[in-house]
């Protein structure tokens, strides 16, 4: 009875299923599915309830929240099509940055060995959810982004301890950060930035689960919440805004401009036994002097006449940008009416050998040149005797006064009054950048003229622009402290037709120095007066000796 039971009910079974099928079938064909007629309603954003409202706001992108964000599908969609070869190359990373911090477990608490079992960031790419630029004068782009990744990864790391392995794995990983990152400086070299400087604008929101030995530890009462909050806030201690993670992106002297930290001050004293250039009387010499790599004009002492022992005590104070490769070179010449000037020998000093705030008297045998194996070097050209000494400038003497201990370093910056550092001898530096705007009513060269104390210096012209940049550095040195000083600069315009030169004034400004030598440096753009839209980009700084 029970076998014909059973047959009876296999029967029944494929009896009900095949007049199942017909009757279904015959229900799709003959019978048309009727209109949908009551569609859901949508309800605009401004009239969802307050309680629903606040539930919904966290997810919405910042493009939506605040209109200084823009939106980045674009940048998402080269992300996803990225995905699988960023998702080796960060696993890659993770993977060399782990691995010696594992290795300094190993042997202690009884662990044998650590290592990743399974390492992939899944298939779900994170994704921006807006992005903010900021304007700044300085040279770098500073931009905000918010990122959001709730992605599948599947990190699993074994954990051998003595002879039992535990198999800790990382699933259901979400995160929610707001971010900014500076590119700077800029440099004439790809990428055209040097390093990549990152902060967080908030702690950061992070969820996951950790399974271990196939249980969710997060399931624990409580311990999810305390995980959650502490690795927020360790994250938040190292990245959360004024601390930053640098990314250096090319070597810092790739490109990188160097300014100046100090000044040599040189006292050429005299010169004995120089060689006679002229026939019928003695030479007249006279020294120059400039520093290598400095593309500035040399500096002259004043010709001694028909002498072969010349006095000259002249001073002279050259900027130095680094004391540990650059070198005094000093040349001296016959000095001729008519025709070249005859060069009469030369010396070079490297200015390693010089210690900070220490004066150097030098006798130099002169040369005819710094190759060794020249010939004519054996020739005796006489010598000359000068005074040097590098004076760094006070925001600089940290790195040329060696070790010292905190306490030192307190009461010697305590002991410096303002008034030395205010009244006191310093390099002005003027860094016109750019314009904008400037507009001329017969034509547009335009460059820029600075005027401080009766001196003038001058940019190169660029022609057929409103918009010119450049990025020229100009040097003042002064004895005292420009406070009461107005920094005067043009933007002008010139144009050469038929051999004769139009210039035409496109606007100025008048900047007071005050506020750069109580601040040390400003960095503004200015409307030029007498122009209708021109602006005008300038750097100064004041170095104080």
């Amino acid at each position: 009875m029970g076998f014909l039971g059973s047959l009876l009910g296999i029967f029944g079974f494929g009896v009900g299923i095949s007049i199942g099928l017909i009757v279904g079938y015959f229900l799709f064909i003959y019978f048309e599915p009727r209109d949908v007629k009551d569609y859901p309603e949508s309800t605009p954003f401004n009239e969802i309830e307050p309680n629903t409202l606040v539930d919904l706001l966290p997810e919405l992108p910042l493009w939506v929240m605040n209109p200084d964000y823009e939106r980045v599908d674009w940048f998402n969609e080269f992300i996803a099509n990225m995905w699988p070869y960023l998702d080796k190359a960060i696993c890659g990373i993770i993977k060399s940055t782990s691995e010696p911090i594992f290795a300094e477990y190993i042997g202690q608490y009884q662990i044998k060995s650590i290592e990743f079992e399974q390492l992939t960031l899944g298939t779900i790419p994170p994704r921006l959810h807006g992005i903010k630029i900021y304007d700044s004068n300085e040279k770098e782009l500073v931009f905000e982004f918010a990122v959001r990744w709730a992605g599948n990864p599947n990190i699993v790391v074994a954990l051998k301890l003595l002879s039992l392995q535990i198999s800790v794995q990382l699933v259901d990983f979400q995160m929610a950060a707001t971010a900014r990152a500076t590119l700077k400086p800029f440099v004439p070299t790809f990428p055209c930035f040097s390093s990549i400087i990152i902060s967080l604008t908030k702690k950061p929101e992070v969820d996951f689960g950790l399974k271990v030995i196939g249980g969710d530890l997060m399931a624990i009462p409580g311990l999810h919440h305390f995980v959650q909050e502490t690795i927020s806030k360790q994250v938040a201690s190292l990245y959360l805004w004024p601390q930053t993670l640098d990314i250096p992106i090319l070597d810092s002297s790739i490109g990188a401009v160097k300014k100046p930290v100090g000044i040599l001050h040189v006292k050429v004293l005299r010169a004995q036994k120089l060689l006679n250039m002229d026939f019928l009387s003695k030479s007249d010499p006279y020294v120059k002097l400039s520093l290598g790599g400095d593309r500035l004009l040399a500096k002259k002492t004043t010709v001694k006449m028909n002498t072969l022992n010349p006095v000259w005590d002249e001073d002279f104070k050259l900027t130095v940008k680094d004391p540990e490769a650059q070198v005094l070179q000093l040349h001296l010449y016959d000095w001729e009416k008519i025709g070249a000037h005859d060069k009469l020998g030369m010396q070079v000093v490297p200015l390693k050998m010089l210690n900070p705030y220490e004066k150097k008297e030098l006798t130099l045998d002169l040369v005819h040149n710094t190759n060794p194996n020249d010939p004519q070097n054996k020739k005796p050209r006489g010598q000359i005797m000068l005074e040097m000494s590098f004076i760094p400038f006070q925001e600089d003497s940290i790195k040329f006064s060696g070790p010292i201990s905190f306490h030192e370093r307190k009461e010697s910056i305590s002991s410096l009054s303002d008034d030395i550092s205010l009244r006191g001898a310093g390099l002005l530096l003027v860094t016109v950048i750019a314009a904008e705007d400037v507009e001329g009513k017969h034509h547009t060269n335009p460059y820029a003229v600075v005027v401080l104390r009766g001196e003038k210096r001058k940019t190169k012209a660029m022609n057929k622009t409103w918009n010119p940049k450049w990025e020229e550095e100009f040097q003042f040195m002064l004895e005292e402290a420009p406070l009461k000083d107005l920094i005067h600069i043009e933007v002008k315009s010139k144009k050469r037709r038929f051999g004769f030169q139009s210039k035409e004034l496109l606007g100025y400004v008048d900047i007071q120095l005050m506020d750069v030598i109580y601040n040390g440096r400003i960095n503004e753009k200015y409307h030029l007066i007498n122009s209708k839209d021109g602006i005008l980009h300038v750097d100064i700084r004041w170095k104080v000796i």
